[in-house]
């Protein structure tokens, strides 16, 4: 007997054996239970999430012979030959190779006759959205006045292509992208009853790998079997899909948060040495930093998909700034799209992963790429059209000047991304009534993003013990939750020396004593200093004389050193 593939061999023949889908299997089954049921119905999802599968179990419910039911016999005729794939009264029609109106008009002809051996006539149609418009219009007139003997099941990967007309005449399920959980959890199942040994680790490559398609996942699953010669170990596993451990993973965020390019070039080389997917590598490394944020800002959270990780993961939660990790995310995400533009895979993820050191902030928050200064002839410039440039003979009635002036700017307390050092209490300055400079106090607890937010939003009021009472606008006051209060709590009290508790004040007149508005008002004064700047440079004021040019407010900005 020729073997079968596992996809085949263990597809669900009953709504109860299905993996997922709940929302769609319990309306289906009170529909059929209860009689009320809808002549089309229209099954959309990705590739592998059990759309035509659906449709068959309903198909077979339809007709059983031991009565209309949810739960088919599996046993009768009717059920038997709809497994086999050769049930007459059910008509499977690939929209894909069977797109003109002729096909369509040869099933519309045959509605019309009562079915052979079952209840009701099922027309299964898949991939229904690459049917020619000709063929939708010669569908719509049966699909919504259907005989009373005929039942429509569309099903379609992507739904966006139907026609208005033929959404509104059906009954519309979404199916969901299974989880990895429950791949895996269908997958050691299958290897149970097959007795196929396996490692619990190469189970969850294989779930990850099958990007939400249960029949995918399967398809790995046989080819993963065979790889191994009759078992399925985790090496063997990543070898075929060319992943990588985790644990590795968490080597390059290792060096990214040292700093260190030589660190992260050998963890690169040594990534490389097992001819891995890269495009995967950068997903499983933005699955890790998503894993960090959780630990970072959701109270409670810890990882539990792979224990032996667990610790790594808490210490690079600690040893990371919050943003950092938004920050390497987003490049992670963006290297990974544009792997295809690099000249080759490796160079584009050993540039996506440089891109994340040299964009890593150094202390006082500048970047740690040295660049020269502008010269104090570069400090003005007009476009379009530069004033460094011989002027056309013939120029428009008035030619519109958009200048920058570098005007130093007075900037908001920089926000070093290093770890605060801890300073003695008497280092920090203090105002008038004693207390700790609040402005100082956030420079050198590192309080940025978030909670960075928070701090500069808010103004220190008193001190009562142990506690700093801080005051907040109303507007505010959402900003002051966990975790962040506890988090800003241990880094000022790791400046101050000593342990200290935050308590959170609502004040409507505390907006104009907060750092961020002195901020603002520095960026005002500096912004006005600017605009000045340019009206009264000689060179903006030849412009305007001699070619009738104007400056353009807006885009005018300071220079920020």
């Amino acid at each position: 007997m020729s073997y079968q593939v596992l996809a085949r061999k263990w597809r669900p023949r009953k709504f109860a054996e299905l993996v997922g889908q709940e929302h769609v299997v319990r309306a289906l089954t009170n529909a059929l239970d209860t009689g009320r049921m809808h002549h089309a119905y229209l099954f959309t999802g990705t590739r592998g999430v059990g759309k035509t599968t659906i449709a068959r179990i309903f198909a077979k419910s339809l007709n059983c012979e031991r009565g209309e039911s949810a739960d088919p016999c599996g046993e009768c005729a009717v059920c038997t030959a709809v497994d086999a794939g050769r049930f007459v009264d059910l008509l499977e029609i690939d929209a894909a190779s069977n797109t003109g109106v002729d096909d369509v008009r040869e099933v519309i002809e045959n509605a019309q006759y009562a079915p052979a051996r079952g209840r009701f006539k099922v027309y299964l149609v898949d991939e229904v959205h690459m049917l020619s418009k000709p063929a939708f219009n010669a569908l719509l007139k049966t699909l919504e006045e259907p005989p009373p003997h005929v039942k429509f099941l569309l099903a379609t990967t992507d739904p966006q292509k139907l026609p208005v007309t033929v959404l509104s005449r059906c009954l519309k399920f979404n199916l969901k992208r299974l989880l990895p959980e429950q791949i895996s959890g269908q997958m050691r199942h299958i290897l149970g009853a097959e007795s196929i040994p396996y490692e619990d680790a190469a189970i969850a490559e294989l779930a990850r790998g099958a990007d939400g398609s249960l029949r995918d996942g399967l398809s790995l699953l046989d080819q993963a079997i065979a790889y191994g010669g009759g078992s399925l170990r985790v090496d063997d596993v990543r070898a075929m899909l060319g992943s990588v451990a985790r644990g590795q993973v968490l080597g390059l965020l290792d060096a990214l948060a040292a700093g260190s390019g030589e660190a992260l070039m050998a963890e690169c080389t040594r990534i490389a040495s097992y001819s891995p997917d890269f495009g995967g590598v950068l997903d499983d490394l933005a699955s890790v930093l998503h894993r960090i944020q959780l630990t970072q800002l959701v109270p409670g959270y810890r990882p539990d998909e792979d224990s032996n990780n667990d610790s790594a993961l808490v210490a690079l939660s600690q040893q990371l700034a919050p943003e950092d990790v938004q920050l390497y995310y987003q490049i992670a995400t963006t290297g990974r799209r544009d792997l295809a533009l690099a000249p080759d895979a490796r160079t584009g993820f050993e540039m996506t992963l440089l891109r994340m050191l040299a964009f890593r902030p150094a202390e006082g928050g500048a970047s740690q790429i040295e660049r020269p200064a502008a010269s104090p002839a570069a400090r003005v410039s007009a476009s379009p059209a530069s004033p460094a440039r011989a002027a056309p003979p013939i120029m428009n009635e008035r030619m519109h000047v958009a200048s920058v002036a570098e005007v130093p700017t007075p900037r908001a307390a920089p926000a070093p991304a290093a770890p605060a050092v801890v300073a003695p209490r008497e280092t920090l300055k203090l105002d008038a009534r004693g207390l700790p400079h609040w402005d100082s106090l956030i420079e050198q607890a590192n309080l940025r993003g978030p909670l960075g937010q928070l701090a500069q939003n808010a103004a220190l009021r008193e001190r009562d013990g142990v506690t700093l009472v801080l005051a907040l606008q109303p507007a505010h006051m959402h900003l002051a939750v966990e975790p962040m209060v506890s988090q800003m709590e241990e880094r000022i009290g790791q400046v101050l020396g000593e342990r200290i508790r935050l308590r959170f004040v609502e004040e409507r007149g505390a907006a104009a004593e907060t750092p961020a508005a002195r901020a603002a008002n520095a960026r005002e004064v500096a912004q006005s200093a600017a605009e000045q700047a340019i009206e009264e440079d000689p060179l903006v004021q030849s412009l305007k004389r001699e070619f009738g040019a104007r400056v353009v407010p807006q885009s005018i900005k300071p220079f920020e050193n």
